[in-house]
């Protein structure tokens, strides 16, 4: 870390701070520069693979490491290392490996070793569309599951599996399962992780690593997975799109994404109240 912070806030990424797969717009870039010269960290806070916010951390220069896998993996965009992850166990993994492949979902799954594509998976698109004007060594890693990889002999650790537009049956089941924590993330996007990973706890995992008192936290979201960290933080915010749940544990609603929600709650609540800290 470059400097020491008094606070720190974390930010979800996809309708938060930009719209997917677009660049976050200059008013909230300037809106980072100033949390900075405030003497607040910040750093981002997503569903994403470590390896889809590499470009958006150097963009941003954020020197603090970064919450990925919806909490899954802490991760430090300057070297592309996790240096914490909550992987499911092996046997677990590959259980869930062989249901979702026998019922054709449509799965994608991340992994300390790249991005993981079941057969039937849509997901490919998004990954190759952020690999575009990235230089080769940076790029993420595309690599295709087969159908006999459950029984392979060594499989990577995964710490998220992706599901677009699950039927009905495979989401019930998958989220009844007390060894999984099953959450939205987006229009018809579902987020399945090994119990008890949320944003939230990585939030203060973060804050501990950093030395940034747990109260000098704050948090800022707009769907159902950022409800964790903007309960958990000291002070949570939700932007003006957000879910009824998000805006319900938020103690500031700031404007929609859109219109700079997330530059303006740092203008007009983290800065004057970290001002205090």
């Amino acid at each position: 870390m470059s400097k020491e912070y008094k606070a720190l806030l974390t930010a979800d990424m996809d309708f938060t701070l930009l719209a997917p797969g677009k660049d976050v717009p200059d008013g909230n870039k300037e809106a980072i520069k100033a949390l900075k010269n405030a003497g607040i960290a910040f750093t981002i806070a997503t569903g994403r693979s470590s390896f889809l916010v590499g470009k958006f951390a150097e963009n941003l220069e954020i020197d603090v490491p970064i919450i990925t896998s919806n909490g899954g993996s802490l991760f430090d965009a300057r070297t592309r290392k996790q240096f914490a992850s909550r992987d499911f166990e092996d046997k677990k993994i590959r259980t869930l490996l062989r249901y979702l492949l026998d019922n054709d979902a449509d799965a994608t799954l991340y992994s300390d070793e790249g991005i993981f594509f079941a057969p039937c998976s849509s997901r490919k698109f998004f990954v190759e569309g952020y690999n575009e004007g990235v230089e080769p060594a940076k790029q993420s890693p595309i690599i295709d599951i087969g159908m006999d990889y459950p029984e392979k002999e060594v499989i990577p650790h995964f710490n998220k599996i992706l599901l677009i537009k699950p039927n009905k049956t495979i989401y019930d089941i998958l989220s009844a399962d007390p060894e999984l924590e099953a959450i939205c993330s987006g229009p018809d996007l579902y987020d399945i992780m090994p119990k008890g990973t949320s944003k939230g706890d990585a939030l203060l995992s973060l804050a501990d690593y950093l030395g940034i008192p747990r109260s000098n936290t704050f948090a800022i979201g707009d769907n159902e997975n950022d409800v964790s960290m903007i309960s958990m933080a000291s002070h949570g915010i939700a932007v003006g799109n957000a879910t009824d749940g998000a805006k319900k544990a938020a103690e500031y609603i700031s404007a929609n994404y859109d219109s700079l929600g997330f530059a303006k709650a740092v203008y007009e609540f983290v800065i004057p109240l970290a001002q205090s800290f």
